[in-house]
């Protein structure tokens, strides 16, 4: 039988990219989307399939985390035999200035599904979607057993979400991992996040059409792997015959300012020249250092990952170059066709 899956968030990057996978493997995929006057869908809609074609494998039902009602509905309906949990308001910064919606979406969206699921009685596998920012000032490297030390609105949010899991696990029998994921990126990812806001205005420089970048703390260290990779460990997880936690991350870091350098360089370009720090972008608590330890999924999941920083810097440079009507230099290209991706990177 065909399997069944629904994705909340599957309008952002990881949904898109989880999408596509399990598509590919032959599921029926369900996505959550809210509904808004203006169309969100961009980064699926090359997967969008007409209503009235038969056989067709992907559905959009309007939803949000925030209505208990219309998610247990949702799970009671389609009875999914994996439900991914994407959804949240995931940018750090912003959430000093929205603290409680944050709470209310990141925190208590996962909380919503959990109960759903333990109320319907349908044996789903549940994959929750945690982050490493709930480490925080944690000595690095991280793993599974690491103490959280989150250092924002968000971080404390993924943090409750991430204990809901283990007590749901543990107290209901609900088949629910976590993988708690270092920062992941790809020309998907949303302009406002730093490594993309980089690449987008590198594009912006070179078309002549923005004289500046402004950024916050350059010297905060993040491990930065490639989105496409990590959903592929996210459908692992529910594939084992246990529920377990899993760090994912690539054992590198690398300053904002290393990102910088990649990115400029590429194109024979000096940062110094274009970068500019503003305090707007500056959290009221910061997050230095965050490495990877991700033994546990090495051994468990086979994980082990494919394209490097400076890679992954060139795929999301030529992505934003190409859209900006520019020829790229085409590396990032070349990374792509010689790591055998077999689904849209780019687009």
């Amino acid at each position: 039988m065909v399997k069944k899956a629904l994705i909340s968030g599957i309008t952002g990057q990881d949904g898109s990219y989880l999408a596509e996978f399990l598509l590919a493997k032959g599921y029926e995929v369900h996505g959550l989307i809210r509904r808004a006057s203006t169309f969100n869908t961009e980064r699926i809609d090359h997967l969008y399939q007409d209503p009235h074609q038969p056989g067709r494998k992907l559905f959009v039902h309007y939803g949000d985390v925030s209505d208990a009602e219309q998610i247990s509905y949702l799970i009671y309906t389609i009875k999914p035999d994996e439900i991914y949990h994407l959804a949240a308001q995931s940018h750090v910064r912003v959430s000093f200035d929205i603290p409680e919606y944050t709470g209310n979406i990141t925190a208590l969206g996962t909380t919503r599904l959990l109960e759903a699921i333990r109320k319907s009685g349908i044996p789903t596998k549940f994959y929750q979607a945690s982050s490493s920012e709930m480490f925080g000032n944690a000595p690095a490297p991280q793993n599974e057993n690491t103490p959280f030390e989150p250092r924002s609105p968000y971080a404390c949010a993924k943090v409750y979400a991430h204990w809901m899991v283990r007590n749901y696990r543990e107290g209901y029998g609900v088949f629910a991992s976590s993988g708690i994921m270092f920062n992941h990126e790809s020309p998907r990812r949303g302009g406002t996040f730093v490594t993309r806001k980089i690449t987008r205005a590198i594009a912006s420089i070179l078309a002549g059409k923005q004289p500046a970048i402004y950024l916050g703390n350059l010297q905060a260290r993040r491990d930065w792997g490639f989105a496409p990779e990590y959903v592929e460990t996210m459908w692992k997880m529910l594939q084992l015959d246990n529920p377990d936690d899993f760090v994912i991350g690539t054992g590198t870091s690398h300053r904002v300012q290393d990102f910088l350098e990649a990115a400029f360089g590429y194109v024979d370009l000096d940062w110094k020249r274009y970068v500019k720090i503003d305090e707007r972008y500056l959290r009221p608590l910061e997050v230095e250092n965050l490495v990877a330890d991700a033994s546990r999924a090495k051994e468990k999941l086979g994980w082990a990952p494919r394209v490097g920083f400076n890679e992954l810097v060139k795929i999301m440079v030529d992505f934003d170059m190409l859209k900006a009507g520019l020829k790229p230099p085409g590396e990032g290209m070349k990374v792509l066709k010689e790591k055998n991706f077999s689904w849209s990177t780019i687009g």
